[in-house]
């Protein structure tokens, strides 16, 4: 049986994931770079290696496949952080020095995520750019993960392990903070240098903010 030809210059597709998943791979990346307005369903598909009704099929309007790409990243970094921040709720029985040692930890799995994940910085600075565009997508794919760790800090308040007057400040800092580093590695600084270093910087915030955790 003789197989139909590829088309000169198609990329083939990645035949070892599910097909979904190759398109909201490529949209993330295309969306992240350029914005959504930028972007058309045939260059999505021209980048997952299928045709525009396959992106059609799984993904329908530009609208949904761009919101489904925050949902993707929304989802792995909201496993990220909710076992992170479980850990550190249970860590407030234990005294104010496992506390601090688990926002410590907390922390380091946020950076991590965002140094591992940069297309999650890039494609939300993309979205801020317009910030009364897409606002559905603050309420549903940001707003949640910043509640979760400012309600844990609430409750480390009240366990008196630190002060935090204002956590919601406190975690919009930390989050601008760490997108700008990501930025900042992307931008070419020496990845391996600034990341030791952002690290340390955190690490020292919060020290400053809640004081060092005990040995």
């Amino acid at each position: 049986m003789t197989m139909p030809r590829r088309r000169p210059g198609r990329p083939r597709r990645d035949e070892t994931r599910p097909t979904r998943e190759v398109v909201l791979t490529a949209a993330t990346a295309l969306f992240a770079e350029r914005g959504f307005d930028a972007v058309g369903l045939r260059e999505v598909a021209a980048a997952a290696g299928v045709d525009v009704a396959t992106v059609a099929h799984h993904t329908g309007t530009k609208a949904a496949l761009y919101e489904a790409c925050f949902a993707r990243v929304f989802a792995v970094e909201r496993e990220v952080l909710t076992e992170a921040a479980a850990r550190a709720r249970a860590a407030l029985e234990s005294g104010p020095d496992a506390a601090r040692r688990a926002l410590h930890d907390l922390v380091d799995a946020f950076v991590d995520f965002l140094e591992d994940h940069p297309e999650t910085t890039a494609l939300w600075l993309r979205r801020w750019l317009e910030p009364q565009r897409h606002a559905e997508l603050d309420q549903r794919y940001s707003e949640p993960l910043y509640r979760l760790v400012a309600e844990l800090l609430t409750a480390a308040a009240s366990a008196g392990a630190l002060a935090e007057p204002t956590p919601h400040i406190t975690v919009r800092s930390l989050v601008w903070a760490t997108h700008g580093h990501v930025v900042a590695l992307a931008a070419g600084a020496p990845g391996a240098r600034e990341r030791r270093e952002f690290r340390a910087f955190v690490l020292r915030l919060l020290d400053g903010l809640y004081g060092p955790p005990g040995p």
